[in-house]
């Protein structure tokens, strides 16, 4: 079974995908930075900070076959309303944690005779949405350093990127706590309803294992058709 690193394990996305791997008797390896992760079955957690100047990834085994970074941020907001110091500040968590994150471990992950690492974007990246100029700008980035980095680790260690839409979680807590809310997103997409982390756990724990091992620099996109549909 494969030594996989979830990076923000405790909740949302980074939650279920622990509890799937975890499940299918992998060794997870999880961290949170403020709360604290409850679920039994990992094989370590670490509380971890990526904002900070250095991170402790001391925890990680030396042959790592797979990392996870899930930390994410959701602020919609009109442009004229955002400093330019809350894209610095998006930009750091989102990308340059993972930047960060990756740079540590890559040592770690050339170890296994076949690693992956899995990237989360959004779909308002290809599509145009009011508001979401902070997290497309972000997640972006993270699609140019997916086909980037997919090309300079091969064929070793698989690189690959999941852009879903809205999905129901703590982090879109503020635009689905209402049934309301939650049935007008739904009707926005062709399948009708919106996704669960259970759903972006399935893919992601996919593209983790050797199950997906002929894809690489791909952005997936797991957003009930929202981006590819007209119905």
């Amino acid at each position: 079974m494969a030594n996989i690193l979830i990076i923000g394990a405790s909740s949302g996305i980074g939650l279920s995908l622990s509890k799937n791997l975890i499940a299918d008797g992998h060794r997870v390896f999880g961290t949170f930075r403020k709360t604290e992760i409850t679920h039994q079955g990992f094989e370590k957690i670490q509380q971890l900070d990526v904002l900070g100047d250095s991170l402790d990834l001391g925890f990680v085994p030396e042959i790592l076959d797979g990392i996870a970074y899930c930390p994410g941020a959701i602020q919609l907001k009109p442009f004229l309303r955002i400093k330019p110091s809350d894209f610095i500040d998006d930009y750091q968590l989102q990308f340059l944690g993972s930047v960060k994150v990756l740079q540590a471990c890559l040592p770690n992950l050339k170890n296994s005779p076949s690693s992956s690492i899995v990237l989360f974007s959004t779909v308002a990246v290809q599509l145009g949405f009011n508001f979401h100029s902070l997290v497309a700008s972000s997640k972006g980035a993270i699609e140019g350093l997916t086909r980037t980095l997919a090309a300079e680790f091969a064929p070793k260690i698989r690189v690959n990127c999941i852009a879903p839409s809205i999905t129901d979680t703590p982090l879109a807590g503020t635009l689905l706590n209402s049934e309301e809310k939650k049935e007008a997103n739904a009707q926005r997409h062709p399948l009708k309803k919106i996704g669960t982390s259970e759903d972006i756990a399935n893919l992601a724990a996919f593209l983790l294992t050797d199950k997906s091992a002929w894809i690489t620099g791909q952005v997936l996109h797991a957003d009930g058709g929202i981006s590819s549909l007209k119905v």
